[in-house]
């Protein structure tokens, strides 16, 4: 048994197709099969039942992935180890955002990131919350930036900065005479939302869920801002925008801006990492430079942090 065989059937276990598995392991089809067929030989046991489209495993294959997961997790830890005790920052560092930060957060430090550490490897991806949890687990991302408290007990969470919401709001809606916003005078029925798989739209949600509007119906949804944006310039409804995201916009446009009445309805973003990795060194470096780049751009005391967990109704 082989730690290369344990990738190569954890590979299948999560593509479920041994052609597609072999591309994301880098060698030929029949290579991936012999290696998985002579693992299964030396068990004396079918780890896979290949008769099934897409390929599932069996039932005693579920408890061998288990374990692989854990053994091909620990193995590549040794490397972590030894560069911890040697103090080395470098090597590969695979980090995930949300989409709702990624485009205001990522100009701020990565050239500064890069430039103070040349010898990390980044490599980003935008996902959701839920695929950024996924990845952590399987071991797929060392990192990753979202939206918290997330109440995951395998995830670890540091805070970044707590940013707050800011209304946007179109000439002729009820609220564009109000110098400030309260909370309590937000509809549900007229805010643009982003759509499903958005943290920030469970963010506005949870916000909203506690006032006395009877109706929930969410007609409009958008997969960005800056179309939220556009839509609420054209009267059709306002929005709500994370307080980063309103620094891009044009003159005119900050004209639509309302801040809150304290305490300002706001998110934590943190940096989060399973609670087993150990490139502590490489997220302490992240975490630093961000701190340092974010102090200047951001800096609310008086806040209250709507949780981006989509609530239970009833709770």
């Amino acid at each position: 048994m082989t730690i290369t065989q344990l990738k190569y059937v954890l590979a299948v276990a999560e593509y479920q197709n041994f052609t597609i598995a072999a591309e994301h392991c880098f060698v030929t089809q029949p290579t991936l099969s012999m290696q998985i067929q002579k693992l299964e030989d030396e068990l004396s046991t079918l780890i896979f039942n290949r008769n099934k489209k897409p390929i599932q495993l069996t039932e005693i294959g579920e408890k061998i992935i288990a374990q692989a997961k854990i053994i091909v997790s620990e193995s590549t830890r040794i490397t972590d180890i030894v560069d911890q005790q040697k103090g080395f920052i470098g090597g590969d560092f695979k980090l995930g955002i949300i989409p709702t930060v990624m485009p205001t957060l990522l100009p701020l430090f990565l050239k500064t990131f890069i430039k103070k550490y040349p010898k990390i490897n980044l490599k980003i991806e935008e996902l959701t919350t839920e695929d950024i949890i996924k990845k952590l687990t399987d071991g797929h991302i060392d990192v990753a930036i979202a939206a918290t408290p997330l109440e995951n007990e395998t995830i670890k969470e540091r805070v970044l900065y707590y940013e707050p919401f800011v209304g946007f709001v179109p000439t002729e809606h009820r609220l564009f005479k109000n110098k400030t916003i309260d909370v309590e005078s937000l509809n549900i029925d007229d805010i643009l939302l982003l759509e499903d798989g958005h943290c920030f739209k469970e963010n506005i949600i949870n916000l909203c869920s506690a006032l006395s509007h009877k109706k929930q119906h969410f007609q409009l949804q958008s997969g960005s801002f800056n179309t939220l944006i556009k839509l609420t310039k054209e009267g059709l409804g306002m929005t709500l925008l994370p307080y980063l995201q309103t620094l891009d916009l044009n003159e005119k446009d900050t004209l639509y801006l309302r801040e809150f009445k304290e305490p300002v309805p706001a998110r934590e973003v943190s940096i989060i990492y399973h609670k087993s990795q150990l490139k502590i060194h490489l997220i302490d470096a992240l975490k630093n430079t961000i701190d340092s780049v974010i102090r200047g751009v951001i800096a609310f005391n008086d806040v209250k942090i709507i949780s981006p967990i989509q609530q239970k109704k009833g709770a």
